[in-house]
């Protein structure tokens, strides 16, 4: 199937018209790619990615490439087609007793995104990212190439595409390993942090929890800047596996921009920070609300309005967390900017992976709707993570110039080199990556 159609990412900024073909079987897919033509082209899942890494003139949607290859009850090896959704994952294995090892904080991502993205969660400091999971991939680099890359095989491929924003080809399947758990449901702990000083030590204090987030209000101020809450939990041992739960709520309409204000923010934040009353709180929740608190509100990012948004998200170094983390948080809090939607969490080390995101240290992620001066202000944010050594996430970004890309990822040439040896660089580009100075 082919349509011509408006396209967005989740931030729905920018908006294009593109040429989108829906392949139903993989031998559709490398149709697609021999009637793509000479402009480049990029796969597409379900358009969870924040910016413009999916949008090119030329779409490949992924999302009927979906179905289950091949599991193994006794040891939770799985084999996807990369359209599966970590939703439909979750809702076959989690009864079974088997868990996503590495899950970000949507659960409506397809495999093929997860690996292009190299995913993180709230357990980086322990698991790393989600491709330390992945055993191989098939790659389709032209339409009459497939290759099974691996640690072993093509490893500089592999290496390449996980983490590579669809750039080194077209992933069809992949081969998983899942987690072994007892329970659906989380022991959730949840600490009250005064600012970003205190929120730091607390995460460093629970270092060895399996599952760590802070919830972190980015307009604080004075001696309450960067007051948190920071939640840290361990799969419960219940013996307890319910699937998801059906019943969401919905977004109908896009909300007024000029209702998202630095007065309504601050109210907000303020109840939320509220409304925990004790410096510690306990309780048990289902992995639902734990993992995807926002997946129970469809179409969230109509908050925004019709303009849009783009979530903000970096790393810095441990080393300059406290120091650096305060100084980023005034600049925050002195614009009036940001939102009620403000994550803060810690990486553990880098991985081998070329693009792959996190390093070890602190990541913040916050959003923010568009609207005039916005972008001035993210150039600075982004001088400030370049001085402290850090990076911007690929997934998230829309605006990020090609200096700051290249300055802050330094395996950027010999991920360029690897494309030309295998004859994909050109064939599959996105906005981003001719933004970024990898197609031009």
């Amino acid at each position: 199937m082919s349509f011509s159609k408006s396209i967005y990412g989740w931030g729905r900024y920018p908006v294009i018209k593109a040429d989108v073909q829906v392949p139903l079987v993989q031998s559709g897919v490398k149709a697609a790619v021999q009637n793509s033509g000479q402009g480049g082209m990029i796969t597409r899942g379900f358009g969870r990615s924040y910016g413009d890494s999916s949008l090119a003139d030329y779409v490949v949607e992924m999302r009927h490439i979906n179905h289950l290859l091949a599991f193994s009850s006794k040891t939770g090896r799985v084999v996807c087609g990369a359209g599966i959704s970590m939703a439909d994952l979750l809702e076959v294995f989690v009864p079974m007793g088997w868990f996503l090892p590495v899950t970000p904080g949507t659960k409506h991502i397809t495999l093929g995104g997860a690996v292009a993205s190299d995913v993180h969660g709230k357990n980086h400091h322990i698991s790393g990212c989600f491709c330390e999971y992945v055993e191989s991939i098939e790659l389709l680099v032209n339409p009459d190439c497939v290759l099974v890359c691996s640690r072993s095989t093509h490893s500089d491929l592999f290496h390449a595409t996980c983490g590579g924003m669809g750039l080194t080809g077209i992933i069809l399947s992949v081969n998983l390993q899942l987690k072994p758990v007892s329970s659906a449901f989380i022991n959730q702990k949840t600490l009250k942090a005064q600012n970003i000083n205190e929120a730091l030590e607390l995460f460093e204090t629970n270092q060895g929890s399996t599952y760590s987030v802070a919830w972190i209000d980015c307009l604080a101020t004075a001696s309450s800047l960067g007051r948190s809450l920071l939640m840290v939990g361990e799969h419960s041992s219940d013996n307890i596996l319910v699937g998801s739960s059906k019943h969401s709520l919905s977004m109908p309409v896009d909300m007024p921009s000029s209702l998202l204000n630095r007065f309504s923010i601050q109210l907000f934040n303020t109840l939320y920070y509220n409304r925990i009353t004790k410096k510690e709180v306990k309780n048990r929740v289902h992995y639902e609300p734990f993992f995807y608190p926002l997946d129970g509100l469809q179409d969230w990012n109509r908050l925004y309005g019709k303009n849009g948004f783009t979530q903000y998200q970096f790393v810095i170094p441990k080393e300059a967390g406290q120091v650096g983390m305060t100084k980023i948080l005034k600049e925050i809090a002195a614009s009036g900017k940001g939102s009620f939607l403000a994550v803060l969490k810690v990486f553990g080390k880098q991985n081998d992976n070329l693009l792959s995101f996190p390093l070890a240290g602190y990541t913040l992620a916050l959003d923010f709707k568009i609207e005039k001066g916005l972008f001035p202000l993210l150039d600075r944010l982004d001088a400030m993570v370049l001085d402290y050594g850090g990076r911007i996430y690929l997934t998230k970004d829309v605006r990020m110039s090609e200096q700051t890309f290249k300055q802050s990822y330094p395996h950027w040439q010999q991920f360029q080199t690897i494309r030309e040896q295998y004859g994909v660089k050109g064939v599959f580009a996105s906005y981003q990556s001719r933004r970024l100075g990898l197609d031009t």
